[in-house]
């Protein structure tokens, strides 16, 4: 039994935490925010095999010189003078390349797969009570350009084995009434599940205390004691913490933290937002917005409105324009939903750490014996929690065999 640190109490972090104590090592949680904070909380809560594409591809490069510098389109770039960003940047157009878009979805749709397959054994194992729908999720398009892009992917996902439907204006609406009736079609990824992210957050953690797991709230991570290829203490503002073996997951900011111990993690926060609404909306099935990339979910007791990707650096810093973007998609869309102003106010933002390739960084590194990082995964996140936190606790026992481990190595940008 190992002494385990993890680093980062989101999603990720938590079901590493999970899956080292079911192998029996001694967990601790080390978290800078308070607790409910993050990106982990504030999320759409998709399980999606239907997002086999990785983000560095051809057609998001295209489209991305479009929008950057558009301050309310779904892809927002801030201009500043940021190295690291530079640096990211040029690594993201080097793999939006067709042939690593190929090689890419085999990994991705396996581990969407396995991730899902693993929620639904964390509900049997735990008995916990959270809620997880098997739905679907709807690509709804309002133009005719999009919705033929979207039958080439839905053609794609059907090759691939997936359970997907196109759809016509008519059968979009018998699906889902409450939708405009003036858009072009859809495609129902009848594979895909939905989560309230929140719920079940809350009810993990509370799993995990009551097995022995220990959670710190408020331990911001200022460094580390090494010594012979290895970490020996965590460092806090707070306290020590002594570890055999650590795991960072601390989205977004890992690559300072990776910094601190030479190592080079390319990771940029790719801020989104959401709001919640408490009142009936009519909207049953989970749907992503195409044109606008808003996507909305129907949760236990409210439906929650999220989108766009922006690069502004890491902060919490709410953008009222975008916020406003996604409540105006979401009344074009579904003309009977109102976002009023106060529900407006109580927008959150979130940062999604993003990778330059669109593929996670999971695994140890060369250089530290006894670390493993967990990050990169984007849009991703929620969806491969629990893949990724099986992962990586059979590395710290001993039974990293992951077919596409090489893949997934955080030492590949080194």
């Amino acid at each position: 039994m190992a002494k385990v640190v993890v680093i980062g109490g989101g999603i990720i972090g938590l079901c590493s935490a999970y899956y080292l104590a079911k192998d029996g090592h001694e967990v601790t949680i080390l978290d800078q925010q308070e607790k409910g904070e993050g990106a982990s909380y504030i999320n759409a809560g998709y399980i999606t095999p239907s997002h086999f594409m990785p983000l560095a591809a051809p057609v998001v490069v295209a489209q991305g010189l479009k929008w950057m510098f558009n301050k309310t389109s779904p892809l927002y770039i801030k201009p500043r003078w940021d190295i690291d960003f530079f640096k990211w940047a040029l690594y993201f157009k080097s793999f939006a390349t067709k042939k690593h878009v190929t090689n890419s979805i085999p990994l991705l749709l396996d581990l969407n797969l396995r991730s899902q397959q693993l929620y639904e054994q964390l509900w049997v194992d735990t008995g916990l009570n959270f809620h997880y729908e098997n739905k679907g999720v709807l690509m709804v398009c309002k133009t005719k350009k999009h919705f033929i892009h979207e039958k080439e992917l839905a053609k794609n996902a059907t090759d691939l084995g997936l359970n997907v439907t196109v759809h016509s204006n008519e059968d979009l609406l018998r699906l889902q009434p409450a939708l405009a009736p003036e858009l072009v079609g859809g495609v129902h990824y009848a594979c895909d599940s939905h989560m309230t992210p929140q719920n079940f957050i809350r009810q993990l953690k509370e799993y995990l205390l009551q097995a022995g797991v220990t959670i710190k709230w408020q331990q911001q991570v200022i460094g580390f004691e090494k010594e012979n290829g290895r970490l020996q203490q965590v460092l806090t503002k707070k306290a020590q913490f002594v570890a055999d073996q650590v795991v960072l997951a601390t989205g977004s900011y890992t690559g300072g933290l990776a910094k601190q111990l030479g190592l080079q993690i390319p990771i940029q926060g790719g801020k989104g937002y959401s709001m919640d609404v408490f009142r009936k909306s009519n909207i049953t099935i989970p749907a992503i917005l195409v044109e606008s990339r808003v996507a909305i979910t129907p949760m236990d007791g409210f439906t929650r409105f999220a989108g766009t990707m922006e690069f502004s650096g890491n902060n919490n810093a709410l953008n009222k324009a975008r916020i406003a973007t996604i409540a105006h998609a979401a009344n074009t869309y579904y003309p009977e939903v109102q976002i009023h102003k106060e529900e407006l106010k109580k927008a959150k933002s979130g940062l999604r750490p993003v990778s330059p390739d669109g593929i996670p960084l999971i695994g140890h590194t060369k250089k530290y014996k006894n670390l493993n990082i967990a990050t990169g995964h984007a849009m991703m996140g929620w969806s491969l929690g629990p893949i990724t936190g099986k992962l990586i606790a059979e590395n710290i026992s001993g039974r990293n065999n992951y077919t596409w481990a090489k893949q997934l190595s955080p030492d590949r940008f080194a």
